[in-house]
């Protein structure tokens, strides 16, 4: 038999359809071995994805979605509170990130940015390798600094700020026991009492000045986010009346954005000196030129005020100054002066230790803490001792008239007077509608 014979023989058992499905198989493989692909091949590239911040929009752009969706997957998120003495260095190091990351955002961005403070928030994204890829450090609840890596290498910096609300709160108040006790039983912040104490330091000593039957009104900020309330605003406007005296603050905002309290006919209520340097103390011994000493036992000219207070009470600066005098002076023990211009001197004696701004030389400001209570020299307990002099004689500081308060200046005296005006009337209101 002839060979294509039998061939056809042996096909002759394959029905036509078998043939057929045989034959589109060899087809389909044929077209898989042979067809090319769409992927190239790249074993050693490696792709860089960077984290968008969380103020940016969503999405400009397709492809720009997309990067940040497969960002989000890869980041990693951590938090952590500044301690005292941490850098950012300390703070990256207990958290195990990348250290060559301090050096760049050290040399991107401003020092006073990464300037840690103890209790401050910090909160970061990281790459899968452990790289910044943003970082925000809460400056407030109200605004933060937000660090981000740059495409091309390097951080940038950027202040974010929250927009809050802030609505006026009213309050009129009768001391009966004392200014903090009335106060917060009358809902007002203690933080709002400290301030208004301040306001009125230079004409009222609230530790020997308060009196029953004293009051106070008062219109200050609270402010909200997000319908929260976060915190306490400035004092707008408020009223004391010590003991039949009526003392009148209105805050004022200039043109040039600083702003200061004066009275209603634009005269300062800061002067040159602070009637009290230390809050709230008893005093304890007053000025006394035929006074008998207690540890001496001997008629001996008391040329200062006593203040009692626990040990550590902050002391404050009466007025704006240079240091003479920081160190140990025989029977003052730790002592400080202050040479205020020309004519003034303050001494401040008996301190447990000085503050670490003040040393000689130094110029300090009105109601800087300069240094804590304490019992040194020939001290029988724990107060301050403070002298008052004008060119160079002791004065007594609870009786000596305060240089007078500089008025507002003529440009802004009308805006001012106008604000003083309506601000008077909605103290007189808040008086009237609380009795």
């Amino acid at each position: 038999m002839s060979t294509d014979k039998d061939q056809s023989g042996r096909f002759q058992f394959f029905p036509a359809t078998h043939i057929a499905g045989v034959a589109a198989i060899a087809l389909l493989l044929l077209i898989v071995l042979v067809w090319p692909s769409d992927e190239k091949q790249e074993p050693h590239q490696q792709r860089l994805t960077f984290n968008l911040p969380e103020s940016e929009p969503e999405s400009a752009t397709q492809s720009g979605s997309a990067s940040a969706t497969a960002t989000q997957s890869q980041a990693r998120r951590g938090s952590d509170q500044v301690r005292p003495g941490d850098s950012l260095s300390v703070l990256f190091s207990r958290n195990n990130l990348s250290a060559r990351d301090v050096i760049d955002i050290a040399s991107s961005v401003s020092k006073d940015v990464i300037k840690l403070r103890p209790g401050q928030q910090l909160n970061w994204t990281t790459s899968n390798d452990g790289k910044i890829q943003s970082m925000d450090i809460i400056l407030s609840p109200l605004a933060l600094n937000r660090i981000t890596r740059l495409p091309e290498g390097g951080f940038k910096n950027q202040l974010v700020e929250k927009t809050a609300q802030r609505y006026p709160q009213y309050a009129h108040v009768t001391i009966n026991t004392s200014l903090f006790y009335d106060g917060n039983k009358a809902g007002v912040p203690e933080q709002i009492l400290i301030r208004l104490a301040g306001i009125f330091a230079w004409d009222i000593d609230f530790a020997l000045d308060i009196r029953t039957g004293d009051s106070f009104t008062l219109v200050y900020e609270e402010i909200f986010l997000n319908g929260e309330k976060i915190g306490n605003g400035d004092i707008l406007a408020t009223r004391f009346v010590n003991r039949g005296r009526t003392y009148t603050a209105v805050r004022y905002v200039d043109r040039k954005g600083e702003a200061n309290y004066f009275t209603p006919a634009g005269l300062s209520m800061r002067k040159e000196f602070l009637r009290n340097p230390i809050d709230f103390a008893r005093i304890s011994s007053r000025f006394n030129l035929r006074r008998k000493h207690p540890v001496l036992n001997r008629i001996r000219a008391h040329k200062g005020t006593d203040y009692a207070a626990v040990t550590g009470t902050p002391i404050k600066s009466a007025g704006d100054g240079k240091v003479i005098f920081a160190g140990r002076r025989g029977g003052y023990g730790n002592t400080v002066i202050i040479q205020h211009g020309t004519r003034y001197q303050t001494l401040y004696a008996h301190m447990n230790g000085f503050h670490r701004s003040v040393r000689r030389g130094r110029k300090v400001r009105q109601g800087q803490v300069i240094g804590y209570v304490g019992t040194t020299g020939l001290s029988t307990g724990p107060h301050l001792h403070y002298e008052f002099r004008v060119d160079g004689v002791h004065r007594d500081s609870l009786k000596v008239k305060l240089p007078k308060a500089k008025s507002i200046l003529s440009s802004e005296k009308p805006r001012f007077l106008k604000q003083a005006k309506e601000m008077a009337a909605i103290l007189d209101n808040v008086a009237v509608s609380t009795r």
